[in-house]
């Protein structure tokens, strides 16, 4: 039972090898595949955050640059405008193009400053205002485009020049404008390659991290798990079973956590109490056994005693059912039957003629030949012994209950009652049918005179393939000698041939 219960629950765990078992994955193969799944999930999570937060960082320090580089043209132009050289101007602005990762680089005048001053020099003419430039020259404010999705990524930044009257360049000492005024514009166009390529480096370098911690984690979890779960749950297993059979304790100081620790202290207790449960049982065991025993040795001694009875009742020689029986069992095991057989038609041998119980004094008793009716009373015994034995559901007795049907039976089908012929006849009646021929032919009867060995053998060998079965024969006449034997230790009426 302890046995039982564990295998199931072993097999419940996946641990075991059996084709119930593989069908089943691991404890480890279910947390590693639950634990891949949440470390994707939050792998995948860091990665779009950190691609964003970097990303906006990125975006951020482009438009800091770009507009560096907006200040620094603002500052070099005033410089010019002050030192009344603006006719270097446009060499400035050549050299600041020159700048790293700088593609482009424009002024655009604003209105009001091309309706003081003119026109002037031929790059200073007024620019068409595209729909960006329209929006920081209304807005007031830098407008920034990001293109960021192209092999040669780029940012165009335009940055409006206001008008103010504040600090040490007053704008409207020089310019009739109003206070917040757009004078015009820094139009920037910068190669952000760098950038993105810059980006990429940090991404997959934050990816090859999270899948080297993905597999560390998964791997560190792995061991844990075959370390600290299935390695103490197949040395538990292999422990209880080994404690089971030789009854002693698992040694709980083996495991190093606390629920198998525990666990294994249950199973001890489990352990006391089932092998207490089997020493009773075991007890109570032997006792049926003993019972049964005793009840089989009884219902031996009562099927041999009721065959004496009928041995007594009919008047045959004396020993004449121990004899059937000995030569029943002799024969049986020449025959190689299994002994479970063997020992079966032994006990049961003794009530082959039980039903003669049933027969009529006048012609059980008759001391000399009977006539045709007489003889058919008589022949009516095996169906009166079937009668008796048919309902009992005791090997013993169903076997005897064949025997007694059967063992007037014949090899060619001229026997009684039903004219049974060859293999069609149990086994037990042509055995029995041999053992009982040469029994009566041999011993003195109320009838007859004992026949001479010589006369018996000679007979019975001459009904071979007609009364009895050849093989059984044969084997009579290979061991005549020992059949002899039985009959001279347990002689009829204190003969001794």
């Amino acid at each position: 039972m302890f046995l039982l219960i564990f295998t199931v629950t072993y097999n419940d765990c996946g641990v075991n090898s059996d084709s119930y078992s593989m069908k089943k994955p691991s404890i480890r193969t279910i947390t590693v595949r639950s634990l891949i799944n949440v470390l994707l999930v939050i792998a995948f999570t860091v990665l779009v955050i950190t691609g964003y937060n970097f990303r906006a960082l990125s975006k951020k320090a482009i438009e800091n640059q770009a507009l560096a580089h907006a200040e620094l043209v603002k500052a070099g132009l005033t410089a010019h405008m002050k030192a009344g050289i603006m006719d270097l101007r446009d060499y400035y602005l050549e050299e600041i193009e020159q700048l790293h990762n700088i593609n482009e680089l424009k002024i655009i005048r604003g209105d009001n400053v091309s309706d003081q001053f003119g026109p002037g020099n031929p790059v200073w003419e007024r620019i068409e205002l595209d729909a960006s430039a329209r929006q920081a020259f209304s807005g007031s404010e830098p407008v920034f485009i990001l293109n960021e999705f192209t092999l040669t990524p780029s940012i165009r930044v335009i940055i409006p020049y206001i008008a103010s009257s504040e600090g040490r360049l007053n704008c409207l000492v020089c310019h009739v404008v109003d206070e917040g005024a757009v004078l015009g514009a820094v139009d920037i166009q910068m190669d952000v390659t760098e950038y993105r390529n810059h980006a990429v480096i940090v991404l997959s370098g934050v990816s090859a991290l999270s899948l080297i911690a993905l597999i560390l984690v998964l791997v560190n979890t792995s061991r844990t798990i075959r370390a600290y779960v299935q390695q103490p749950l197949e040395a538990l297993v292999d422990n209880a079973m080994h404690a089971y059979k030789s009854q002693q304790p698992v040694p709980v100081e083996q495991f190093r956590t606390r629920e198998f620790t525990n666990v294994a202290k249950e199973f001890n207790l489990f352990n006391t109490e089932i092998i207490a449960n089997q020493d009773q049982l075991k007890d109570k065991n032997e006792q049926l056994i003993s019972l049964n025993d005793e009840i089989e040795d009884t219902l031996r001694e009562t099927v041999f005693t009721m065959g004496v009875i009928e041995e007594q009742r009919s008047k045959e020689t004396s020993n004449h059912t121990k004899r059937v029986s000995l030569y029943s069992l002799l024969m049986a095991e020449k025959l190689g039957m299994p002994e479970e057989q063997v020992d079966l038609i032994t006990a049961a041998s003794p009530l082959h003629d039980i039903g003669k119980l049933g027969i009529p004094d006048e012609v059980l008793f008759k001391p000399g030949l009977l006539d045709a009716k007489e003889r058919k009373v008589m022949e009516n015994h095996p169906v009166i012994g079937y009668e008796m034995l048919k309902h009992s559901k005791r090997d013993i007795l169903m076997a005897a209950g064949i025997i007694a049907f059967e063992h007037h039976e014949k090899w060619d089908g001229t026997g009684y009652p039903r004219g049974l012929k060859g293999e069609d006849i149990h086994i037990y009646g042509r055995i029995i049918a041999v053992a009982d021929v040469f029994d009566a032919l041999f011993s003195p009867r109320i009838y007859k005179e004992a026949w001479h060995l010589e006369e018996v053998v000679k007979w019975i060998k001459g009904q071979r393939g007609k009364h009895f079965d050849p093989q059984l024969v044969d084997i009579f006449l290979a061991n005549v000698d020992e059949f002899v034997g039985i009959y001279n230790r347990y002689p009829a009426d204190g003969q001794d041939f």
